[in-house]
């Protein structure tokens, strides 16, 4: 399985530009897969540079229903109208940034919802034997903390997001299992007891943002939350790629607490996996 970082928020390699945002491609055995597109059409330039033929992406996944996972979704359309999109029925709802000092729209282009290709899913979904997805997970422990500015905009008002629109791809080749997440808004831990639920075990490799990125100094307790979930990650049979909203501080800290268990994603990097 071969992955290429098409966008992340730090820069990789000298050709491809960096934004605030996230978007993946996978080749598998039987697959050619576009995980997010970032937020903007940046990324299709990059994958132009990286040799990703993007016209030949056979289905495409949006983690949440955030701007900078979708901002390029209709940019990618352009160039492959007719691929399937997996996405919440929910990732269209109104979701907004409220903090002391802004308040800004933080969903996707509503013209994504009058994409015929799109299928809405309200509940796991087994594609083939190589990809499924699933989402529903409920737990809270040690949930980021950096989740608390983030509200669903309702008819009586703003109330907490709880990340009903988040959804996670599995993908299952040679013996190998890969979960794939945006940004982990429901905790990464929470969202590998929900895979362990469904699959009985613990994947191979987790790709996965943390969602522990912030601008202001960390408080105590953020900075525990960050070293008890890498506590708890290092103990498990699986090696974490993470990058985008994860931070450089809070990746540091897990790298120290989890070494090679962890690991980098930039943008342009490509793994083989």
């Amino acid at each position: 399985m071969r992955v290429y970082t098409l966008i992340e928020n730090t820069e990789g390699t000298d050709l491809c530009r960096k934004e605030h945002g996230l978007s993946l491609y996978f080749e598998t055995e039987h697959h050619k897969i576009l995980m997010d597109t970032g937020a903007s059409e940046t990324f299709l330039g990059n994958a132009r540079l990286l040799g990703v033929k993007l016209e030949e992406v056979d289905i495409c996944v949006l983690s949440h229903g955030h701007y900078d996972h979708a901002g390029g979704l209709m940019g990618f359309v352009c160039v492959n109208p007719k691929v399937p999109i997996y996405m919440s029925h929910l990732a269209g709802k109104e979701y907004y940034h409220n903090s002391a000092t802004e308040q800004r729209y933080i969903g996707i282009d509503k013209h994504i919802l009058r994409l015929p290709q799109i299928h809405y899913l309200s509940e796991d979904e087994k594609i083939d034997e190589e990809l499924s997805i699933f989402s529903n997970v409920t737990g809270r422990r040690l949930w980021p903390q950096g989740n608390k500015v983030l509200f669903e905009k309702k008819d009586e008002g703003f109330v907490q997001d709880e990340f009903l629109h988040e959804q996670y791809l599995v993908i299952k080749e040679q013996g190998k299992q890969v979960l794939v997440s945006g940004c982990a808004h429901n905790g990464v831990l929470n969202i590998l007891d929900r895979y362990h639920e469904i699959y009985g075990n613990y994947p191979d490799i987790v790709i996965s943002g943390f969602h522990m990125k912030k601008k202001t100094p960390y408080t105590d307790q953020e900075i525990q939350v960050i070293k008890e979930t890498a506590e708890e990650l290092k103990d498990l049979p699986t090696v974490f790629y993470t990058g985008h909203c994860t931070g450089e501080e809070p990746y540091a800290i897990m790298k120290e607490i989890m070494g090679d268990k962890i690991h980098y994603i930039h943008c342009g990097d490509i793994l083989e996996l």
